[in-house]
């Protein structure tokens, strides 16, 4: 069959105006592609008209890798997607993630596909054509290869779909590390950096966990070694032991930590610190120094309720301390996929599917590291459980990737449905085909494969969607970060003066009951005494509390209401002259001896009721007891409103003019009966360790 005039107008047309020239500077298989559709007798039959030239062309391959054509694929799409799906707003688009899907699913289960050159091309391809699916979308002309770059929403798409180079959860983190060195798009030199160093990180886990080390500790549960250091002399990794610290080699496995002394020619017999178990695990940056002293914030510290005392690793380097992050950050990771193993109850192949995604973390974690060495990265962010660990809505997120069917034993059927190619792999199911096995499940048998990912096509799955509203609140949270780090002032003075500013409304509302209990003007002490002692009287101090919360409420919405699209008013305060270095260092320590004076006079104010509980001082208790019992029989036998009426009066009309003198009376003779009262004693004893050490 010949292909029509109007689409071989169409290619012609493509090939002369430049709109593949983008794909290489010289000629690419796109371009061979492209001939060898031109002049193909199917031609006709393979071009889809809603989909866009390179939508089209990647349709294509993703046909010759099903072993069907083009037209086929779109039947099935058509039979297979429900109408919303095939909306036609959304038509291209959904059909393109099908397509991919679909061949994805069946090329990541051919051994090696991560080091095929052609199967990198084809994923950032089909990143490109995601971007542009429809026919009416804009051609890319007038670009170079290197040139040729994919956006934030494309990669988080796509990228997922191949568990071991991204997931929905750290996918965006990953694009803006990929992307920050080419002005936020990702091109694909940087795309296939990023893969090589993949393959170099499952190469070494694969050696590493198929060497001899540790064989005996952890053939019984199959475990995975993910990182190792202190091999090299000039970098070891130090165990603090008191006051000690030895050199070592330390390895992470997928279930625990171990160390091994170093001693003339080998190693010591390793110590092993569960990560899996439910032992209370903390895992910390810790300080670290010569002889017990606390100066280097280089290590990670290990405690468990299975140790007498804590584990202390020490990451010695020149500069920085990136290398006690990223181990802090790889250990904490395991320790919180075991976490969500535990309160999910996960067995067999869910529980491998849950540790499969915290392995896939570290190992794309390695590559970061090792094509990005410049640039500064926040580890946490790049591990998915330790990332909701942090997030708002965090557990949110675990919650919904826990209840994914692929994280279901039961839910086997879904194979039919994922086969389909309506939804992506998981993790699971492809690094099978890496060359593992995994745990004691056997996944390799085609009724125990899961075969359902994250993400499926042309709908937010509900894992999406706590990804999406969780990142939004993160965006709130650092917003609002910002706005405190902005406002933040240095200088004990000029912080008081904000303080005092910010009080001011409270301070003012305190003089003025101040006032009116000081009665200083007595017809407003009297109607307020009057006003207050009938509320109290009627019961109504809870409708009173419930009125003063309605006022604040409606003022707040008449505020927001009113000052909608106005500037902010920026709070001003007037700063306190400027001090010198020697005024600040007085400043400092007169307010370390006001806090001292503090404490002292409560530790007397303990003291005292310790003598009076104790009956160290008789007198003194008699009439404390006496106080108590009278208050007592009040509590137990008059209503709890005419109390609060009584406490009222009392606390109100103290200073009225009728009662000054005798309430002066009565706190001059209570002050001089608190005054009489001894302190109980303390004796200083230091501790027997402290007394060695002296």
């Amino acid at each position: 069959m010949a292909v029509s005039g109007k689409t071989r107008n169409m290619l012609e047309g493509l090939v002369k105006d430049g709109s593949f020239k983008w794909l290489l500077g010289k000629k690419s298989y796109f371009d061979e592609e492209f001939e060898e559709m031109e002049n193909s007798p199917s031609a006709g039959r393979n071009w889809i008209s809603e989909l866009s030239p390179v939508a089209n062309l990647v349709v294509r391959r993703c046909s010759k890798i099903l072993q069907i054509s083009s037209r086929e694929l779109q039947e099935s799409f058509n039979y297979e997607a429900s109408d919303s799906i095939k909306h036609p707003t959304q038509y291209a688009r959904n059909f393109l993630e099908y397509c991919c899907f679909k061949a994805l699913s069946l090329s990541t289960r051919m051994t090696g596909h991560l080091f095929d050159k052609t199967f990198r091309r084809l994923t950032f391809d089909m990143m490109l054509a995601w971007e542009t699916p429809a026919a009416a979308s804009q051609p890319l002309t007038n670009k170079v290869d290197e040139d040729v770059s994919v956006g934030l929403e494309a990669f988080c798409r796509i990228s997922p779909a191949i568990p071991i180079i991204a997931n929905v959860i750290i996918s965006e983190t990953l694009f803006e590390v990929l992307g920050s060195s080419t002005g936020g798009r990702l091109q694909f030199p940087v795309y296939d950096k990023y893969l090589s160093g993949l393959e170099r990180a499952v190469r070494k886990m694969k050696s590493n966990s198929e060497s001899s080390l540790l064989s005996a500790m952890r053939s019984s549960r199959g475990e995975k070694i993910l990182e190792i250091d202190g091999t090299v002399t000039t970098q070891p990794v130090l165990e603090h032991v008191g006051i000690s610290a030895w050199p070592g080699r330390l390895i992470l496995t997928d279930h625990a930590l171990y160390f091994e002394a170093h001693r003339v020619v080998s190693y010591d017999k390793p110590k092993r610190y569960d990560l899996s178990d439910d032992l209370k695990q903390v895992v910390k940056p810790e300080l670290t120094g010569p002889w017990g002293t606390r100066l280097f914030d280089k290590a990670v510290l290990y405690s468990s309720v299975s140790l007498s005392e804590p584990a202390v690793f020490e990451f010695p380097e020149l500069k920085g301390h990136a290398r006690r992050d990223y181990w802090l950050a790889i250990i904490r990771e395991i320790l919180n996929v075991h976490k969500f193993i535990s309160k999910y109850r996960m067995k067999g192949v869910a529980r491998d599917e849950a540790l499969w995604k915290a392995v896939l973390g570290i190992l794309r974690l390695q590559a970061i590291q090792d094509i990005s060495s410049s640039i500064p990265i926040q580890y946490d962010t790049l591990l998915m459980f330790n990332l909701c660990d942090q997030l708002p809505g965090g557990d949110l997120i675990l919650e919904a990737l826990a209840n994914m069917p692929n994280l279901r034993d039961s839910d086997h059927d879904n194979d039919a449905r994922a086969g389909s190619g309506m939804n992506s792999i998981s993790a699971l199911d492809m690094v099978s085909n890496l060359g593992f096995v995994f745990g004691t499940s056997p996944t390799n048998s085609n009724e125990n494969r899961i075969a359902v990912g994250e993400i499926s096509v042309g709908e937010m799955t509900s894992l999406e969607r706590a990804v999406k509203e969780s990142k939004n609140n993160y965006k709130k949270v650092v917003s609002a970060q910002a706005t405190v780090d902005g406002v933040k002032v240095d200088g004990i003075d000029t912080n008081l003066a904000v303080m005092k500013e910010l009080l001011f409304p409270l301070n003012e509302l305190l003089k003025s009951l101040k006032s009116l209990a000081d009665w200083d003007v007595p017809w407003k002490s009297t109607w307020f005494c009057l006003f207050f002692s009938y509320i109290i009287y009627r019961g109504w101090l809870g409708y009173a509390a419930a009125l003063v919360l309605i006022f604040i409420s409606v003022f707040m919405i008449i505020t927001r209401y009113f000052g909608l699209g106005s500037p902010v008013v920026e709070f001003k305060v007037i700063a306190p002259p400027p001090m010198n270095t020697m005024e600040q260092l007085l400043a400092v320590q007169n307010a370390v001896s006001q806090a001292e004076q503090l404490i002292q006079d409560g530790n007397i104010i303990l003291l005292k009721f310790r003598g009076l509980l104790l009956s160290i001082f008789p007198q003194a208790t008699e009439k404390s007891a006496f106080a108590l019992l009278s208050t007592a029989l009040i509590l137990a036998f008059v209503p709890s409103k005419y109390i609060v009426l009584l406490v009222f009066l009392e606390v109100f009309t103290a200073y009225s003019p009728p009662r000054k003198a005798s309430t002066e009376r009565w706190a001059r003779r209570l002050r001089e009966w608190w005054f009489s009262i001894p302190a109980a004693p303390v004796i200083l004893e230091r501790d027997k360790e402290e007394k060695k050490k002296k």
